[in-house]
């Protein structure tokens, strides 16, 4: 006889959700092992003394680290699953009757809390990894990767038509204007006593924030080249007007994407320090440096290396890092490899005499200096190069063969100097294997194929979480499997966010351990009383 099922549901009494989740559930786990009540502290700020009462910040953000683990796409998907997964009611917090935030206001709190937000959330995070001995700070690895906007290519119109349009819409508008003619604000003040822009306080309050992290990447349109012109100058996106175009290689065609740029710490465990999304168009050289002090600054790490590939290897860049004794591992270009004359790798400086010497054994003098560009031009004379056997592989000019040379190029020769070498070789092999598993991580599990917000602000917000994510998977995996030696004992521990008293005991134990295991002795004094130990 076939049996057929009858839906008859009955309350379920006196059983609690407590009851219903298993013990070794992941979610169990990711609240026993990561607290974040210290995100109350960060966005203190965005709310009023009094009031109706918000979604708890720390809801908020569990939900943000649920839409990782998930690999969700949107706030409305994220609550239908919440509302389908008894764990995940759990894990925020939630009753089986007790109703779930709507999906609009996850939104509305994303826009209050505003980018800041979201970079101290990351780096509060990347402060645990440090606590939990998994940032080594000995070395750094730079690489950048393209992501798609969410925005179509035929949204594109020229930049002059827009710009137009918007100025057309103010132009039209009434000017608020008192009975005296005078102009006043939204908040009824006089616009006469605003901060004008030839203020000599607002011009010094702005130059100390002009970073490509506190423009979170936006690129400088009033800064163009002299010898070409950028496509972004010209095209705009009316979907998303931060975007910029890109192509991809081997691609026929081209797509809307930003650039996202990483920092890796050279520990095992790969943790992300830093994270700064930029239009396309903006080179990859370009965010280094500020990516560099914020990270050295912000994780209290002082590097002994930092690697990127060739893009990275500008002047700029490695002046500034060889000049704070941090050892320059970046690859270089060989200048004027792609002409069919000699290169200038083919010439050797002499600094003593300050001229080059060309393959033939000639003579480049110094000739004339561009203060603005930072550049040095060295020629040979006309008449020797007329005579020369070579000249047919050197140069076409008249003038003789002219070599430029930078303020700062002592400094590249001294990463010249590095190849070769066991450090320098050994930086660039881990360099392909260490940075781009996590790019692959994050867009085939995490959907950093594609960006699902617009905006350069919300795009960084984003990259920020998900990156956040992956430092969580990795804090929390270190916790699980426990220890493997005394140093990891006193560093793995979760510490106490209030006032440290360390024990003298305990603390020269831990010294003498983290002499022997050096990766945990940034992580060992940090740590309170360790009030249990295993046995030997």
């Amino acid at each position: 006889m076939m049996g057929i099922k009858e839906r008859n549901f009955r309350p379920l009494p006196n059983l609690s959700l407590e009851e219903l989740v298993p013990q070794d559930n992941f979610y169990r786990h990711l609240e026993k092992t990561l607290d974040l009540s210290f995100v109350r502290e960060l966005v203190n700020d965005c709310y009023a003394a009094g009031g109706r009462p918000s979604v708890d910040p720390v809801v908020f953000f569990k939900l943000q680290i649920v839409l990782f683990f998930e690999g969700l796409r949107s706030e409305r998907q994220l609550m239908t699953v919440v509302a389908d997964r008894l764990s995940i009611r759990w894990y925020l917090g939630y009753d089986l009757t007790e109703p779930l935030p709507d999906h609009s206001s996850l939104t509305r709190i994303r826009d209050r809390y505003g980018l800041e937000t979201f970079r101290r959330f990351f780096e509060e995070l990347v402060e645990m990894c440090a606590e939990a001995g998994l940032v080594w700070g000995e070395e750094l690895y730079f690489d950048a990767t393209k992501i798609d906007a969410n925005a179509s290519l035929e949204s594109i119109v020229p930049r002059f038509s827009v710009e137009q349009h918007l100025q057309k819409l103010f132009e039209e508008q009434e000017d608020p204007q008192d009975a005296d003619g005078v102009v006043s604000g939204a908040d009824g003040k006089s616009m006469e006593h605003l901060p004008a822009s030839n203020e000599e306080t607002l011009k010094a309050r702005n130059a100390t924030q002009s970073n490509w992290i506190s423009r979170a990447g936006r690129q400088q349109r009033e800064v163009k080249g002299v010898w070409y012109r950028r496509t972004a100058d010209l095209l705009v996106s009316k979907t998303d007007p931060d975007a910029s175009p890109m192509k991809r290689k081997g691609a026929d065609h081209s797509h809307l994407g930003y650039q996202a740029h990483c920092v890796v710490d050279g520990g095992k465990s790969r943790i992300i320090l830093g994270v700064l999304v930029a239009p396309f168009e903006v080179t990859e050289n370009k965010p280094m440096l500020d990516l560099l002090w914020r990270t050295a600054f912000r994780c209290k790490v002082r590097p002994h290396q930092v690697t990127g590939d060739s893009a990275y290897g500008t002047v700029e860049n490695i002046a500034a890092t060889e000049k704070m004794g941090i050892h320059a591992y970046l690859a270089l270009k060989g200048a004027g490899q792609g002409r069919p004359f000699f290169g200038k790798d083919e010439f050797t400086y002499d600094a003593e005499r300050d001229l080059y010497l060309c393959p033939a054994g000639e003579s480049l003098r110094r000739h004339s200096a561009h203060a603005a560009r930072r550049v040095v031009k060295y020629r040979a004379d006309a008449g020797i190069c007329e005579a020369c056997s070579l000249k047919a592989k050197c140069t076409s000019s008249r003038k003789g063969r002219e070599v430029l040379r930078y303020f700062d190029e002592e400094y590249v020769d001294r990463v010249k100097a590095y190849r070769g070498t066991f450090p320098y070789e050994k930086a660039l092999r881990k360099r392909r294997v260490w940075v781009e598993p996590l790019f692959a991580e994050a867009k085939d599990w995490h959907g950093l194929r594609r960006f699902r917000l617009r905006g350069l602000e919300k795009v960084n917000a984003e990259a920020l979480l998900i990156a956040a994510g992956q430092n969580v998977k990795r804090l929390v995996a270190a916790r699980k499997r426990g220890p493997k030696s005394w140093a990891q004992v006193a560093a793995l521990r979760i510490p106490a966010r209030t006032t440290r008293h360390p024990s003298d005991h305990i603390t020269s134990h831990c010294r003498l351990s983290c002499h022997r295991w050096g990766r945990f002795s940034t992580g060992c004094q940090s740590f309170t009383l360790l009030t249990e130990l295993p046995s030997k």
